[in-house]
């Protein structure tokens, strides 16, 4: 009778545990920007800032991937490794960071938070993961990932938009409820109930972490998750952003997954000149929907106009590599060729620096 009363206890007191609910708050409201639809078909749906037809100041029309002595690869820019020597730095920012993978960072502030942006360990959440192996013919090899100590001191995790390749909900668990999470409106109702300190955030919005200050930027994307044909559809339900770091002056940009428009001007202007642009390079590519893909991705010349809207200190580049899906690329690499050619083509004054997987740098 004890045994089942002990039993009884602990099954009540996990089941508590599992329905823990979480914590959300909306921070929104005067100088911050809720871009939704308002009326129409489209109403209550989120929208980017500048839609419609794009012009680029600058697009590769040919030779755009040639090899370069600075990527060691085992065959046609696939499974590569950076061996370049990197250019050295003139910043004293206390920022150090890791590039996990695809869009995954792990950063540390000059003050000693631990922030991550868009971790994802492995596959995307199932069953999309083996639909994705179907259609595509492989599994995405898994990049970096943290520490048990990192685990243990994480400050705080921040999401740029649902898309499975930046938003895992079968990680959340190991994260934790101790860090507190960030993420753009709408997006609290995707995670799983476990007693998550969850701040979906406006463009323009922030907040802090003691004295390390976070803002929520505007991106030039879309957002979906679930799609059952006929009944239900989630396309641009939440909203998708970039966010800025900010302590002792010095400033950490991640601009997520985004096209190229004026956006990047308005953040330079409102802001100044940013420190460290973490900027992604891939996803461009498509034979069968060029304009689309371009639209809400920038291609490496697009990143390089990015940069020096934002008068950027020091770029470095995502969204290609051995852990990549390769979704919107010709190979794991090509977009990091594409963009070491245009940087030089280009004649940018925006430092590079070249990370790959798993390696880390202090800025």
């Amino acid at each position: 009778m004890k045994f089942k009363a002990i039993t009884l206890i602990l099954a009540c007191t996990m089941l508590s545990a599992c329905q823990t609910a979480n914590h959300v708050e909306v921070i929104a409201g005067e100088q911050t920007i809720t871009p939704l639809h308002q009326n129409g078909e489209r109403e209550g749906r989120f929208h980017n800032l500048y839609p419609g037809k794009k012009t680029y100041p600058t697009t590769c029309k040919s030779n755009c991937y040639p090899t370069s002595p600075k990527l060691q690869c085992e065959k046609d820019s696939e499974n590569c490794q950076f061996i370049g020597e990197q250019q050295p730095m003139n910043l004293n920012t206390g920022f150090s960071l890791r590039w996990l993978g695809h869009a995954g960072f792990m950063i540390r502030t000059p003050n000693g938070q631990q922030v991550l942006l868009d971790p994802v360990k492995e596959q995307f959440d199932s069953p999309v993961d083996l639909a994705f192996r179907l259609a595509s013919g492989f599994y995405r090899q898994p990049g970096d990932w943290l520490t048990q100590t990192e685990l243990k001191n994480l400050s705080a995790v921040m999401y740029s938009h649902i898309h499975y390749d930046h938003f895992n909900k079968a990680d959340i668990e190991e994260l934790g409820n101790q860090p507190r999470y960030l993420t753009p409106l709408g997006m609290a109702d995707n995670f799983p109930t476990g007693g998550y300190n969850i701040s979906e955030m406006a463009w323009y919005a922030k907040t802090q972490l003691d004295d390390l200050t976070i803002h929520a930027l505007p991106a030039h994307h879309f957002s979906s998750r679930v799609l059952v044909p006929f009944i239900y559809e989630d396309n641009d339900k939440d909203l998708w952003e970039g966010w800025l770091l900010e302590q002792n002056g010095s400033t950490v940009f991640f601009a997520g997954d985004t096209g190229y428009s004026k956006h990047f001007k308005d953040i330079q202007q409102k802001y100044g000149d940013i420190d460290i642009c973490l900027l992604p390079i891939a996803s461009y590519y498509s034979e069968d929907s060029p304009t689309w893909y371009r639209y809400v991705h920038t291609t490496p010349e697009d990143a390089v106009n990015a940069a020096s809207d934002l008068n950027c200190k020091e770029m470095i580049p995502w969204g290609y590599g051995n852990s990549s899906w390769k979704m919107g690329d010709r190979t794991s690499h090509s977009a990091l060729l594409r963009l070491l050619h245009m940087h030089n083509k280009m004649a940018s004054t925006t430092p590079l620096y070249i990370l790959n997987e798993g390696e880390s740098i202090s800025l």
